[in-house]
């Protein structure tokens, strides 16, 4: 059955609109630098309830596990941002920069991002350090010396650790994250007024 979109509760549009406006604090001119790959931000599509409920979904899931989080795009999107707010979003971007760096399989791509990414985030007084001890910095710079996939490996664990005990609790614990779980919670409790609707047909 089809209904126009003024057919539409209207709390269900404006549930929408604020739940879209709330997540906008977050994305804010977050996006990633071309080094480390751009987040995709979320589009709400107040037409299709199923959408609206996936995110939802996907939002409330961010607190259920930092593995959650980051294997969502929103998710990596928000917290980035969040990490922002306290200048610390190079370890991220250090985390993300692994991860697309042990996708690749020419071993001269290899090297050369390795040493990129190595004078970008690892090396004293880069341009982005993390925060890593000194044994690790050197054990990194000698794995880079033969770059293999995972010659970051240790530095993006500890980096990893660092961002879950750190970083994840209080990002859970900010306002903004806060009330949009408040919002996803909301949108999921009220499925019969925020349910799918097809675009009308001319």
């Amino acid at each position: 059955m089809c209904r126009t979109l003024t057919a539409f509760p209207t709390t269900c549009l404006e549930r929408a609109k604020e739940f879209k406006t709330r997540l906008g604090i977050f994305l804010h001119k977050s996006e990633l630098g071309s080094d480390t790959g751009s987040v995709g931000k979320f589009e709400w599509s107040s037409k299709h309830g199923k959408e609206g409920r996936n995110f939802s979904e996907d939002v409330l899931g961010w607190k259920e596990s930092f593995d959650l989080l980051l294997s969502s795009k929103n998710g990596v999107a928000a917290f980035h941002a969040f990490l922002k707010t306290e200048f610390s979003e190079e370890n991220l971007e250090f985390w993300l920069a692994c991860e697309e760096f042990k996708k690749l399989r020419s071993a001269t791509k290899l090297a050369s991002r390795a040493h990129k990414i190595f004078d970008e985030f690892i090396r004293s007084e880069a341009p982005k350090e993390v925060n890593i001890d000194h044994e690790t910095r050197e054990l990194t710079r000698t794995n880079v010396q033969a770059a293999t996939a995972t010659c970051f490996d240790v530095a993006q664990g500890k980096t990893r650790t660092l961002m879950e005990k750190d970083s994840y609790p209080r990002f859970l614990k900010s306002p903004a994250y806060r009330d949009l779980a408040a919002q996803a919670a909301a949108a999921l409790a009220s499925p019969s007024s925020c349910g799918p609707v097809q675009p009308s047909h001319t």
